[in-house]
């Protein structure tokens, strides 16, 4: 078999140490295999780097295991062509299982050039990627800090929340610190409320009436308190990635662009560029950055027939944003994401509906990462008018069912033709 990589290295890593195969190709085309154990202490993985490169190594893989890989990956990235591979696509025959047969297993199949490598960001999208990430494990904290303050608040029978639809706003938090300082009387609570709230005073006042006791005000105090630390890690997060965000002008204008995306906050703007990154040069289309972060259908042909098949395992901090952004933008009206939203809905079902326009709205960043453009919404009408006669026979359809008699007049045909349906009842639609 060909050799693509004369000189390469195999590295079978695990958390004390990391066993390397070095195979190098002399001038008279024999093949020279070298083993080593390193431990993972940095002197010791520099000394296996002087080693590697003292053999004239140019590639070196690796297996993904758990977070072991990254103290290497980050002392080999700027000396050598690393080659970070999936487990699942070197397995081995069982029965032949060890430390230095894997090593040597990476190290044959990288020099054949059998392997393909998984992608890895550059260190400054990492660094994004990192604080991202960060930002929403702390953000989904504070929402169970918050659920379960709303679960003691309703032991002590104060029913805040049957009137008050967000219990994070001004009104709410107000009304709730007050509560725990001690001051218990429903008027004079229920006149903290702000906005809207203050139609519901009366409604206020009756919720406020409850009884706490002395341990359930010490639960409810000490989970404020735990929502106001993480309010503040929060915000210094926000102003970390904003600093860090000025020194990179290509992610900041990328965010820019796909803060126009309706349902796409900023917060989830910056998720979604430090993970796929700005470059979408490596994805030949729309499709593969979809099939990719695993919100694409998968594929299941069997006897010739294409069934519904199973998405794959992707990035699930991108699925995870792209389903958050989907719910947002079907809160906003007049746009073609929320009627692609419903007309899925009623047959695939809310959430099948929340994934696809979740791959919607990754397909447009492809295209908007790619040409630099900011959104472009095809409007609330737009799959209605891909097929005028269909959707107008659907409609005719339902006002039948309804026992209507319609008569169809379309302006746009050139001797205004008209289409009537058998009769039933005295109904005219113009349309």
């Amino acid at each position: 078999m060909e050799q693509i990589y004369p000189n390469c290295a195999g590295l079978d890593v695990h958390k004390k140490f990391v066993v390397a195969c070095r195979l190098t190709t002399d001038a008279a085309g024999k093949i020279h295999q070298e083993m080593r154990n390193y431990e993972t202490m940095t002197d010791d993985l520099e000394a296996m780097a002087k080693w590697l490169a003292e053999g004239g190594v140019t590639h070196v893989a690796m297996e993904s295991t758990g977070v072991y890989w990254q103290p290497i990956y980050n002392l080999l990235e700027e000396r050598f062509e690393l080659y970070l591979i999936n487990p699942q696509a070197i397995k081995r025959m069982p029965g032949r299982k060890t430390d230095m047969k894997d090593a040597e297993w990476i190290a044959t199949l990288m020099q054949h050039g059998l392997l393909q490598r998984s992608f890895i960001p550059t260190r400054d999208q990492r660094e994004v990627r990192d604080l991202a990430r960060y930002r929403l494990s702390l953000v989904q904290e504070r929402t169970r800090f918050a659920n379960r303050l709303q679960k003691v608040l309703e032991t002590t029978n104060i029913k805040l929340a049957s009137v008050v639809s967000d219990m994070q706003g001004a009104s709410a938090q107000a009304i709730l610190r007050e509560l725990l300082a001690g001051k218990t009387e429903p008027q004079a609570l229920a006149e903290l409320a702000r906005g809207q709230l203050r139609k519901k005073q009366e409604q206020l006042e009756r919720a406020l009436v409850g009884r706490m006791s002395a341990s359930q005000r010490f639960l409810l105090s000490n989970l404020l308190a735990q929502m106001d630390f993480l309010d503040e890690q929060i915000t210094a997060l926000d102003e970390r990635i904003e600093r860090l965000l000025t020194q990179l002008p290509p992610f900041q204008e990328a965010v820019r662009l796909l803060d126009t995306i309706p349902g796409v906050s900023r917060s989830m703007a910056i998720l979604i560029v430090a993970e796929i990154g700005v470059d979408m040069s490596r994805f030949p289309s729309d499709r593969h950055l979809t099939a990719w972060a695993g919100v694409a259908p998968g594929n299941y042909e069997t006897g010739g027939k294409s069934r519904s098949g199973k998405a794959r395992q992707g990035n699930k901090y991108l699925q995870r944003s792209l389903v958050l952004a989907a719910h947002a933008a079907v809160r906003t009206k007049h746009h073609y994401l929320r009627s692609l939203y419903y007309r899925l809905a009623t047959r695939r079902g809310k959430a099948r509906a929340a994934v696809a326009v979740g791959r919607t709205i990754l397909q447009a960043v492809y295209h908007m990462l790619k040409r630099g453009e900011e959104y472009q919404d095809l409007g609330e009408h737009y799959l209605d008018q891909l097929d005028r006669s269909h959707t107008a026979d659907r409609l005719v359809k339902r006002l039948q069912g309804l026992g209507f008699v319609v008569n169809l007049t379309d302006p746009t045909s050139p001797d205004g033709e008209n289409r009537q349906q058998a009769p039933r009842s005295a109904f005219s639609l113009a349309t």
